[in-house]
Parts: structure tokens; sequence; C-alpha cells
């Protein structure tokens, strides 16, 4: 499996809980904390749900 790297960008404060514990079981916790996981079909749907808090480059 290919790795990716995702970093946290924005804030999850204000946002819905959902999003928030996505991003904690992401292993994401604070403002441009890195990363690095196989690029999984569940981990993509996660990515997905958060798009517009992170930022994913191929490792």
């Amino acid at each position: 499996m290919k790795k990716i790297k995702i970093t946290l960008v924005k804030s999850p404060i204000d946002r819905p809980e959902r999003q928030k514990l996505t991003i904690q079981a992401l292993g994401l916790n604070k403002t441009n904390s890195s990363k690095e996981v196989e690029a999984t079909p569940q981990i993509l749907g996660m990515i997905r749900k958060v798009t517009h808090l992170v930022k994913v480059e191929e490792a």
C-alpha cells in the first residue's frame, strides 16, 4: 500500500462533533501536526469527510 502524509491545517474548533472525532481518529491533535498512514479505503473515506481541514501529500 502507498503511504500518504496528512497535515491538520485548520482548527477543528467550532466544527461538528463528528468532524472532531474523525480528526482525532486520524491521529491529529494540534494544528500543523502531521501523520503518515497507509492509504486504505477507510482512511481515504475519513479524509474525504474533513478535506477542508487537512492537507494530503504522498509520502
